[in-house]
């Protein structure tokens, strides 16, 4: 105000040249001039206030370093300015800049002032928070996790899980030595395997703790669960040989075989003859004389079941005998009868 009081003084003193003129125009300056001055100080001079939030920049993080915890990654400003320096702020990308070229592993407190943050000349600072600003810097490493399925229940009775085949089966993770060095395999979540008769496939959830779970989000696997029929071991008498591919008719001898046969257990039970499951030929294919032939024994398909695993068959041979041969042999005028 006296600065005010002043420069209306100063415009009283009117030099003798203007004292000629009409009062009426000194006044009208006068009143100019106060409404000038009165703009400056009201508009020109007003003071607003704005609450900002500037980010935190990292710069110069050496490339073996990494920063192991969460810190707050703004710093929440109040400021004070003038009305036209304030909204400027909006358009400028001020940041709260942190230089980590001399960083070591360990613990760093970055200190929050009103001369850290680089705001333009007439921004004064009212508040900022936090004031402080922990960073954990630590080794940055890389590390192989296998993954190991992880299951609940029972598959259905006469099924057994002969493996589970994990893809990915193994993950390579870069980050904070300490974290990594915490676990030494990553696990799914429980896979239910309750009343399965089947190979199937399933999508899992890898069950991190959270430290991990910041590290590489939620991870996904595929799980292809191989489940089998229990098997046991049966030996199966009197199973007839087939002839194939004979010419003539023929004879065998011996005429049937004995098998010992890996059998679904589940198949076991529901046949009423296991000699129904096993099938014996031999290939009588362009004989003409008697001739000991391999005997080939197979399972029968059943689906939904696994297959029949042979493990022995007696005799091995058998001999395939022509019946024309039989009787071209005998006096002219008899026949023999084949049995």
């Amino acid at each position: 105000m006296e600065k005010l009081a002043r420069q209306i003084t100063g415009l009283m003193k009117i030099p003798h040249i203007f004292k000629k003129r009409p009062k009426n125009w000194v006044l009208k300056c006068i009143s100019l001039a106060l409404s000038v001055l009165l703009w400056y100080f009201v508009v020109g001079e007003e003071q607003v206030d704005m609450n900002v939030l500037v980010p935190l920049e990292i710069l110069n993080l050496p490339s073996d370093l990494i920063i192991s915890n969460q810190y707050k990654k703004d710093i929440e400003v109040s400021v004070r300015g003038s009305r036209s320096i304030i909204q400027d702020l909006r358009n400028r990308n001020i940041t709260r800049p942190v230089d980590l070229s001399d960083a070591k592993p360990g613990t760093i407190v970055i200190r929050n002032d009103e001369n850290s943050i680089p705001f333009p000349s007439g921004v004064k600072i009212q508040r900022l928070q936090p004031t402080n600003i922990t960073l954990l810097l630590d080794k940055l490493v890389q590390k192989d996790f296998p993954i190991v399925p992880v299951t609940e229940g029972e598959v259905a009775p006469g099924y057994v899980l002969k493996k589970i085949y994990l893809t990915p089966d193994h993950l390579v993770i870069s980050g904070p030595k300490t974290i990594l060095d915490q676990e030494a395999s990553l696990s799914t979540y429980l896979i239910n395997l309750d009343g399965l008769d089947r190979s199937t496939t399933l999508q899992i959830h890898l069950n991190l703790q959270p430290e991990f779970l910041d590290l590489i989000g939620e991870t996904v696997v595929t799980a292809k669960l191989e489940v089998h029929d229990k098997m046991e071991e049966r030996t199966v008498e009197n199973i007839p040989i087939n002839v194939r591919e004979a010419g003539v008719p023929v004879t065998v001898q011996p005429d049937s075989v004995t098998v010992t046969a890996s059998i679904p257990k589940n198949l076991i039970r529901d046949t009423p003859e296991l000699v129904m499951l096993l099938r014996a030929s031999v290939s009588a294919k362009d004989i003409h004389s008697p001739r000991r032939l391999p005997v080939t024994v197979s399972g029968v398909n059943v689906p939904g079941h696994d297959p029949i695993k042979i493990l022995s068959v007696r005799p091995t041979e058998v001999i395939v005998t022509p019946l024309l041969t039989n009787s071209r042999s005998k006096k002219p005028g008899k026949t023999s009868k084949s049995k």
